[in-house]
């Protein structure tokens, strides 16, 4: 499986010629699909995007979600599960005002 590099690793092959493949090596062996399947792996990816608040890259991971199979309710649910986890870090902090 070949995986498209984001545009900003691109952007390397320019001005870190030297660096490129290896970012590119590494970014094929985390995506390339083993034991988790690629829409899988792009559901996480979503998620974790969705946690640091990378909202273009939010919007190109559905997009490669929906293209690996993902249905709409398993791209909501990935969401629901990113902000569960990213809310309760507010919630534990916030019971620290009682």
């Amino acid at each position: 499986m070949e995986v498209k590099m984001p545009w900003f690793v691109e952007e390397l092959k320019e001005n870190d010629p030297e660096y490129y493949p290896v970012v590119a090596d590494l970014i094929q062996k985390a995506l390339t699909p083993r034991v988790l399947d690629e829409k899988t792996k792009q559901l996480i990816i979503l998620a974790l995007d969705a946690c640091i608040g990378a909202s273009e890259g939010v919007k190109v991971v559905a997009a490669q979600a929906r293209e690996a199979g993902s249905c709409e309710e398993e791209i909501r649910e990935a969401l629901r599960l990113a902000y569960f986890v990213r809310g309760m870090d507010t919630l534990k902090s916030a019971v620290w005002a009682f």
